[in-house]
């Protein structure tokens, strides 16, 4: 029976996960153990970040919402919270990311919505 060498395949193969981290630098994109242990690495950090990214997107609007209101020469709403909770109570269904394009691109149709709020 003749020898079989997987020389070739076990190559295919390992081109296949350099591919992944091609864009690393050094040892990352040419060592075949470390190029798997940093796509593990690469992976374990995308699926964490995704979340990551819509806590900080949240913490964002809610920053520019506040840094508005504290602008505001009427003094309608000078604490984030009350603005948010009249909000709820109204039934207005505006969640912080339109909230926050309002308040940066048309800062007083914000507070004429606040107005509305505050007469009911």
């Amino acid at each position: 029976m003749n020898r079989i060498k997987r020389g070739s395949i076990a190559r295919k193969r390992r081109t296949k996960f350099r591919l992944f981290t091609s864009s690393c630098r050094g040892a990352r994109s040419q060592l075949t153990r470390t190029i798997s242990q940093q796509k593990l690495k690469a992976l374990g950090s995308a699926h964490r970040d995704r979340y990551r990214k819509k806590r900080d997107f949240r913490s964002l609007w809610i920053s520019r919402i506040n840094a508005i209101i504290g602008q505001n020469k009427q003094k309608i709403y000078h604490i984030y919270s009350n603005l948010i909770y009249n909000l709820y109570k109204s039934r207005l269904l505006l969640n912080r990311k339109i909230v926050a394009q309002i308040a940066i691109l048309k800062g007083d149709c914000l507070f004429m919505i606040a107005n509305e709020i505050i007469k009911k």
